[in-house]
């Protein structure tokens, strides 16, 4: 198929496309879920989760109509550039006489021609993959393309320092921890040794370096994530979480839970707020996801069923993780927990597959996530025509990928501030702003072509303008009352 910038890959059911997607949310995000949970309070947390889900929903099917938009605007162009040629090998008149009306006649004649001619070819089907880059760049502005690039590359950023951050405190733990079943339930300090004299904090730093050291050099090629790759880190990821739930709610069942949250505790919605934003992360992904699913009929009832699927997760490995575990014990990490706590967990097979869990997951997706980074910077500052020197290409690029997310991690740890951080300001953009422009931008853009009857077929439910501009003041005001409340607590201290 032609056309498109990007491979759309080999096709697959609408059942492996749920499977996908639900992997593709559920990550990093969910294991530092239960200590924001416990911090905000269970029916806080209840109720912001429930509806930061909905959001999320209504902005992913914002995407999917982007998408179809997107590929009929293609298909305009591209028969477009058909009946220009056609017009140039039979015409009588000369070539500029030509091209000078193939360029005045597409505003005038309205798309929905030429599916009634078509026949049955719907231009609104989803049938080659166009990345939100491409979207942008169809739909925005300079000004607003750039807005984008710079966005999706700081919540990258956040992305790679999590990743970066969150390996070495699972091996820190996991080399450092007393797993003897005789410790029990302890909560270590930075300062506190680990091996002779070096200490806790010096340990992460060492794994930190040596991390960087064995996936850094991946960034300055191209990596990419094979299908048995996905297949594993996904199976270990099933097997982690639900060993996690289960242990977890047998403890509870046997009155052995330590957890009391509070019901409300507006001092942590804050941080709450981003860890469910990034939480619920996938529409800079959805183009890879929807596009090969063969069957497309339904894709609006599989995004759904997706949703509740991963809502009702999330509050089940949180809600049991809040109850089985004191707050104040609760890890960055949850997997963690299962690690010094031998009265939930005495099998130490078990507890070093979970300490150890994140480790393998994250580190597949590392070097995918830096060589993404790595593309939307040359994509930022690329010129038509132009090339980058060998030197700045090779090197230069890498490096500004690289640097700046393990200098992060170098100097803080702490995953509940760094996935907080990232979902509350790029993962706002990414989530809300981002595929609302999109919507509107390429309804508008498609209005005098498509002609008031032609219906999308992929459109969003919520399709009145009403439901664009309340994400656009929702995510506005959630700006404004994250970095209020980050500056009130900078001025307390």
């Amino acid at each position: 198929m032609a056309g498109g910038i990007t491979d759309t890959g080999e096709p697959y059911s609408a059942f492996v496309g749920l499977v996908y997607m639900f992997n593709l949310i559920v990550g990093t995000g969910a294991l530092t879920m239960p200590r924001a949970f416990a911090a905000a309070g269970w029916v806080v947390s209840l109720a912001l989760i429930t509806f930061l889900g909905f959001m999320s929903y209504m902005t992913t099917t914002f995407v999917i109509e982007a998408m179809a938009a997107a590929n009929a605007q293609l298909r305009w162009k591209r028969r477009e550039q058909e009946e220009i040629e056609d017009s140039d090998s039979t015409s009588e008149y000369s070539d500029d006489d030509a091209v000078g009306r193939g360029r005045s006649e597409p505003e005038s004649k309205p798309i929905l021609s030429i599916q009634r001619s078509g026949g049955h070819v719907d231009h609104f089907d989803i049938v080659e993959r166009v990345e939100m880059g491409q979207m942008a760049s169809m739909f925005f502005h300079k000004v607003g393309v750039n807005m984008f690039y710079i966005c999706i590359i700081v919540y990258l950023y956040g992305d790679l320092a999590i990743y970066a951050a969150a390996v070495p405190i699972s091996l820190m733990e996991v080399a450092c921890g007393n797993h003897s079943c005789s410790a029990g339930s302890v909560k270590y300090n930075d300062t506190d040794p680990c091996w002779g004299t070096l200490s806790r904090k010096s340990a992460y730093r060492v794994f930190l370096g040596v991390f960087t050291l064995m996936l850094g050099p991946f960034v300055f090629f191209n990596a990419q994530k094979t299908k048995y790759l996905q297949i594993l880190t996904s199976l270990m990821r099933w097997i982690a979480f639900t060993m996690m739930i289960i242990l977890a709610l047998l403890r509870i069942s046997k009155g052995a839970g330590e957890g009391h949250p509070p019901a409300a505790s507006l001092s942590g919605v804050p941080n709450l707020f981003g860890v469910c934003v990034y939480s619920f992360m996938c529409q800079h992904s959805l183009p890879s996801l929807v596009t090969p699913i063969s069957e497309k009929k339904r894709v609006g009832a599989l995004v759904l069923a997706d949703y509740v699927l991963i809502l009702g997760f999330y509050v089940l490995l949180s809600f049991t993780a809040i109850f089985c575990f004191d707050s104040s014990l609760l890890h960055d990490m949850y997997t963690l927990n299962f690690t010094d706590n031998c009265n939930v967990l005495n099998i130490p097979v078990l507890r070093y597959f979970l300490g150890l869990f994140p480790v393998f997951t994250i580190s597949t997706n590392f070097p995918i996530i830096a060589v993404t980074l790595r593309n939307n910077w040359k994509t930022l500052f690329h010129r038509d025509g132009g090339t980058y020197p060998w030197v700045v290409d090779r090197v230069v690029f890498p490096l500004i990928t690289l640097v700046p997310p393990v200098t992060v991690a170098f100097f803080t740890h702490n995953l509940e501030s760094l996935v907080g951080i990232t979902g509350a300001y790029a993962g706002t953009g990414i989530q809300y702003i981002i595929p609302a422009c999109l919507v509107y931008c390429g309804r508008r853009h498609l209005e005098p072509v498509l002609g008031r009857d032609a219906v999308n077929k992929h459109q969003s439910p919520f399709r009145h303008s009403f439901w664009v501009w309340f994400v656009l003041v929702w995510a506005g005001s959630c700006l404004v009352f994250v970095t209020a409340n980050i500056i009130l607590t900078e001025t307390k201290k």
